[in-house]
C-alpha cells in the first residue's frame, strides 16, 4: 500500500494499479509518443493532492521554496508574470514541487518507478515537478512546443514525462493535444520549446493532432520531443495537471549564467 507520509489513512495509488501491465503503454510509447494510463490515482489521493495545490496557491502552507508563475489576464502565453504575488487561484505554474511531502510521495510511487526504470538505466533524477493549472476565468493556451533543446541546458535530452489530471480535461477544455509520432523526427530546431509556424504548416499539424480529454485521476505518458499543445479550459471550470520528467542521473547541468543544477535524485540506480 503506497500512502502520503503522516497520512496513513491516505492511499496515493488505486488499488491493483501497481501491478498494471505496462507492456502495451511502453510499446504505444515508443511508436506514439504518448499512452493513456488510466485512472491511477485514488480517490483520496486525488483529494490531499487537489487540496494541498489550493493551499500552496493561497498560502495557507508555508512555502518550501517553490517557483510561481502568474498566469497573463490577457490570456497571452507571453504576458505572463513570474514570483509569488499573493493569495489567488490564477497561477499559472507552480514548479519545485518535490519539496512538497504530498506531491513527492505521487511521483516517487511503485508505478512510475516501473515506468521510469523501463525507459532510463540506473539512477532516476528529476527535470522538473510542475503543477499546470488554467483557472476557472479561462486559464491561457500553451502553443505547439516540445520539451528539449537547448533552452533546457542538459548534456543529454530527457525522453520521459508523466503527466496526472488533477481535475477533468475535456476536448474544448484544456486537454493535452498531440501530434502522434512527432516524437521520431527529434528537435524542430535546436533550442526547442515553440514549433515553428513553417513546420507546423509542413508537417500538417492541425491536421494531424489528437486530442486527449481525460478525467480527474487519469495518467498520460507523454515523450519529451512529441508535439504537444493545450487550449484554454472552460469557463467556470479549472484544470490542473502534475507534470514530472524524469531522467537517467547521469545527465548534467550545461547553464553558464548561474551554478549549474543539481537534480533531484527519485530513485537509486537498480
Amino acid at each position: 500500500m503506497v500512502q502520503f507520509p503522516q497520512q496513513c489513512e491516505v492511499t496515493v495509488l488505486r488499488a491493483g494499479a501497481e501491478r498494471m501491465d505496462l507492456s502495451a503503454a511502453l510499446a504505444r510509447l515508443d511508436t506514439e509518443g504518448y499512452a493513456l494510463l488510466g485512472r491511477v490515482l485514488g480517490d483520496e489521493g486525488l483529494t490531499a493532492l487537489r487540496e494541498r495545490s489550493e493551499d500552496l496557491m493561497l498560502g495557507r502552507v508555508p512555502d518550501p521554496g517553490l517557483f510561481f508563475q502568474l498566469d497573463a489576464r490577457t490570456g497571452h502565453y507571453e504576458d505572463k508574470g513570474l514570483g509569488w504575488r499573493g493569495p489567488s487561484f490564477a497561477y499559472r505554474k507552480i514548479e519545485r514541487l518535490e519539496k512538497d511531502e504530498r506531491f513527492l510521495a505521487w511521483l516517487s510511487n511503485p508505478l512510475f518507478e516501473r515506468v521510469a526504470r523501463a525507459r532510463i538505466a540506473g539512477g532516476v533524477v528529476l527535470y522538473r515537478a510542475i503543477l499546470f493549472n488554467k483557472g476557472d476565468t479561462g486559464g491561457g493556451a500553451i502553443p505547439w512546443h516540445q520539451d528539449g533543446g537547448t533552452l533546457w541546458g542538459l548534456s543529454q535530452e530527457p525522453e520521459l514525462q508523466i503527466w496526472t489530471a488533477l481535475d477533468d480535461a475535456p476536448v474544448e477544455g484544456g486537454c493535452l493535444e498531440v501530434v502522434p509520432g512527432s516524437h521520431r523526427q527529434g528537435l524542430a530546431r535546436p533550442m526547442g520549446g515553440v514549433i515553428p509556424e513553417d513546420q507546423l504548416l509542413a508537417h500538417r499539424a492541425e491536421a494531424r493532432a489528437v486530442p486527449l480529454p481525460v478525467q480527474a485521476g487519469e495518467v498520460v505518458l507523454l515523450h519529451n520531443q512529441l508535439w504537444h499543445r493545450s487550449g484554454p479550459s472552460r469557463e467556470g471550470h479549472r484544470r490542473r495537471g502534475f507534470s514530472i520528467c524524469y531522467m537517467s542521473d547521469a545527465t548534467r547541468c550545461l547553464r553558464k549564467k548561474r551554478a549549474p543544477r543539481e537534480f533531484f535524485r527519485v530513485f537509486e540506480g537498480g
